[in-house]
């Protein structure tokens, strides 16, 4: 799925790509009350369904895992291990697709912004992708080597966002996942909430701010 504005006409403003949340699909209420933002401040956005969501077809090792995962959610058991190798998995997969769709659209300058799975996939894509230039990621955690590795390939600017009383992911993780980044400039936007509480509608003033500041021209 694709935003743009008709004011934008044959120019190629920048593109931000927004990676969903687990079990949600590219038109989730969050997805699009962020990409409207988005296109209201000058950009361009994007969403692709992540594989074994939205109206792609069930893969049955996507679902396997998934499966896993809920159920260890129901009985509080820890969840990151199981989360980093289902977002392992998927990023096998997403980094060439969402590849692809910048190239279908001929993009310039990219932002990215993904929480939770959005971060789980975010990371070695903004590691891999060099039309990325500024990423805003979170809710997520350094739960697997590959993931700390990818982590230390990142060295665009960094907005990373923590639930402090996040069930799913442990603070420390978060935290170490924050430090791998090999980001210059980097900055870590801690806020009260479990993981699949509202992110304060501040943050996203901050994101737009962050996303004009490196990706328009002044």
């Amino acid at each position: 799925m694709l935003w743009t504005s008709a004011s934008s006409g044959s120019d190629r403003p920048p593109v931000i790509v927004i990676g969903h949340g687990g079990g949600q699909h590219k038109t989730a209420p969050g997805v699009l009350h962020r990409a409207h933002r988005f296109v209201s401040s000058g950009f361009a956005a994007v969403c692709m369904d992540a594989p074994n969501h939205g109206d792609r077809p069930t893969d049955e090792r996507y679902q396997r895992i998934a499966t896993e995962i809920q159920t260890a959610a129901s009985s509080g058991s820890d969840l990151a291990a199981l989360l980093a190798d289902f977002h392992a998995l998927v990023a096998e997969q997403t980094v060439s697709e969402w590849q692809a769709v910048l190239d279908h659209l001929d993009a310039g300058p990219v932002g990215y912004w993904g929480v939770s799975l959005g971060c789980g996939l975010g990371v070695p894509f903004v590691a891999t992708e060099p039309r990325v230039r500024a990423a805003v990621l979170g809710l997520g955690g350094a739960a697997a080597s590959s993931t700390l590795e990818a982590a230390a390939r990142v060295t665009v600017p960094v907005e990373f966002l923590i639930q402090w009383d996040d069930e799913r992911v442990p603070r420390e993780q978060s935290l170490a996942l924050f430090d791998a980044f090999g980001s210059t400039e980097k900055t870590l936007h801690a806020n009260p909430g479990r993981h699949a509480d509202r992110l304060p509608e501040h943050e996203l003033d901050s994101t737009v701010r962050f996303f004009t500041r490196h990706l328009l021209p002044h």
